[in-house]
């Protein structure tokens, strides 16, 4: 814990150190990108409770032949890993990949539904797609380790994504 502590007062040093150094537009840079990577860390310690609690809950309680069959009606997935779960109230909705979870909401949803069915060649929705999680959702590169918007598992995380937002329609 302490070498931890160390480590954060030296990079904290450091970067009280460069400020001067910077013009506005630079501040505001780090600004942003401190916020967008606190807010990430908190989804990602909301997303480790949910998983917790979802994780208990279904220890404690067998499932009945429908709740299954509610969450297979709204489950998305493709061969080579990836699913999408929507919840009951379809207030959120998980990205699964093999045995990790990350949890959209429905905002979320219906952004990347508006990427993934937008105008363009495959290519350039998926470099849209990609620069979304870039800027608001670097959470989903942990969970898939996409390195860009040739990653055939951003290839197939868009068709998945199609497929469940057609589902999610019916």
């Amino acid at each position: 814990m302490k070498s931890k502590n160390a480590g954060l007062k030296t990079l904290a040093a450091e970067l009280e150190s460069l400020i001067p150094q910077l013009d506005a537009e630079g501040l505001e840079y780090l600004i942003q990108q401190a916020r967008i990577h606190l807010y990430n860390m908190q989804v990602d310690e909301h997303n480790r409770s949910v998983i917790e609690e979802a994780n208990k809950a279904n220890a404690a309680k067998p499932v009945s032949k429908t709740a299954a069959d509610k969450t297979a009606a709204r489950t998305a997935g493709s061969s080579t890993g990836f699913t999408i779960r929507g919840t009951e109230s379809g207030s959120s909705f998980y990205f699964h990949y093999k045995n990790n979870d990350v949890m959209f909401s429905r905002g979320e949803m219906l952004r990347l539904s508006k990427i993934v069915n937008g105008p363009g060649t495959d290519l350039e929705i998926r470099e849209r797609l990609y620069n979304w999680f870039d800027r608001e959702r670097r959470d989903i590169f942990a969970l898939a380790n996409m390195k860009d918007k040739f990653d055939e598992r951003l290839k197939e995380l868009v068709k998945v994504l199609k497929k469940s937002l057609v589902q999610s329609k019916k």
